[in-house]
């Protein structure tokens, strides 16, 4: 099958080629350099050339912060062009799995959010990529959306690697400890990406619509640094944990606000096979790598 891969330099996209590179799948992947979607132009030519028999879009504007002044950006990439990527793809008769959120939500929420429960993004970069999973469903015929959230790997920016990178630099940290989530391998959502690739090929069909992917244990800020700490000093990420301090949102304020609680509920893959991603197993897979990457 041929797969078309949007954002191919980001934490999902490298996973992603990664998980592909062992399987019989050809895989077309492309940055926003070769491939800016919020082009409709360079879309529709790059769907020509390729031909692809699926789109896997990967690519988003996440500087969460900066898309409260930059919002025209945010809705370019996460709404019109994913607009554009499902005009493409309705053009051609194929489906698109498209990667969004938890920030759809208000964090309002005292258990998991189940994929039909009623969103409220709090900031732009959220109501941006809840327009574009609606701009999705309003045109293409077949659709899944997978809304993720705490997104780590050994590639890329993320809140592993920038931990481990204070961890050796500072003595006292200070973590935010009343927002609640599940931390997500990158790794393990590209496979399970890839998992509803091959189903889609073997039947052609798959429970379109809006799911959920994430880590199977929620935790705080607080927690997830913790976790990361100790894990670090065991595979020799870090030689010192520093004193870990927990603190309020109103302590840590950003320009954009976070939901409190963005568990999310992942029933429905499970029933299609897809189980949720196992972070803490993850984790020391991450280290290993890392610690790898660094010798």
């Amino acid at each position: 099958m041929r797969i078309l891969l949007t954002g191919k330099n980001g934490q999902l996209g490298r996973c992603f080629q990664d998980a592909v590179a062992g399987s019989k799948h050809e895989l077309f992947a492309f940055d926003s350099t070769e491939l800016n979607i919020a082009s409709a132009q360079q879309v529709t030519a790059i769907f020509a050339e390729v031909k692809p028999d699926i789109v896997v879009n990967a690519a988003a504007y996440t500087a969460v912060d900066k898309a409260e002044t930059e919002s025209e950006m945010a809705h370019a990439v996460n709404e019109a062009g994913v607009k554009h990527l499902a005009q493409a793809a309705e053009s051609l008769g194929i489906p698109v799995i498209h990667v969004s959120t938890d920030y759809v939500f208000d964090g309002l929420a005292v258990e998991p959010y189940k994929p039909s429960d009623q969103t409220a993004p709090q900031g732009v970069y959220g109501a941006s990529k809840l327009a574009g999973e609606q701009a999705l469903a309003q045109v293409a015929t077949r659709y899944l959306v997978l809304r993720t959230a705490w997104v780590f790997s050994e590639y890329g920016n993320n809140f592993v690697k920038t931990m481990l990178r204070l961890a050796t630099e500072r003595n006292a940290l200070s973590v935010v400890a009343d927002q609640y989530g599940c931390p997500t391998y990158a790794g393990d959502l590209a496979k399970a990406i890839l998992a509803l690739c091959d189903q889609y090929e073997q039947t052609g069909e798959l429970a379109w619509g809006v799911h959920h992917y994430c880590g199977d244990l929620p935790t705080s800020w607080h927690g997830f640094a913790r976790t990361i700490f100790a894990k670090g000093l065991k595979h020799g990420a870090i030689d010192k944990i520093p004193q870990l301090t927990a603190i309020s949102t109103d302590q840590y304020p950003t320009p954009a606000k976070r939901p409190e609680y963005s568990v999310l509920n992942t029933d429905t893959l499970a029933e299609l096979g897809v189980q949720a991603s196992n972070w803490l197993m993850a984790l020391d897979r991450v280290m290993n790598k890392l610690q790898g990457n660094a010798k």
